[in-house]
């Protein structure tokens, strides 16, 4: 089984979180793919104090497809500088990892 990753970016708005989540999931790059609430995001940007509201998504994913995850992010975000961090599942449901694992088989039909 390949290594599962969990991918973590912010999308401005919903349309664009759904936008991202729709074109992963369906190049089976992610397995699946959680658009959460919005939240309120407190960073500092060329030099300045930047409040932003967000729509956070949580990516499964596996590590032989990041590059192609990283690209397709960057392709459809509108952020000059996105944030896309990748954390390696550890651990989990062994039947969960493996259906992530199904699901992002490039190969399949």
């Amino acid at each position: 089984m390949d290594n599962a990753l969990l991918v973590i970016t912010n999308a401005p708005d919903r349309a664009v979180a759904l936008k991202i989540a729709h074109e992963l999931v369906e190049r089976r790059l992610a397995a699946c793919v959680n658009m959460l609430g919005d939240c309120d995001s407190v960073y500092r940007w060329q030099g300045r104090l930047e409040t932003a509201r967000e729509v956070p998504l949580l990516i499964k994913t596996r590590e032989a497809v990041y590059v192609d995850v990283e690209a397709a992010i960057r392709k459809l975000h509108p952020y000059e500088l996105p944030e896309i961090i990748a954390v390696r599942i550890e651990r989990g449901l062994p039947e969960y990892l493996q259906w992530v694992t199904a699901q992002t088989l490039t190969d399949i039909s």
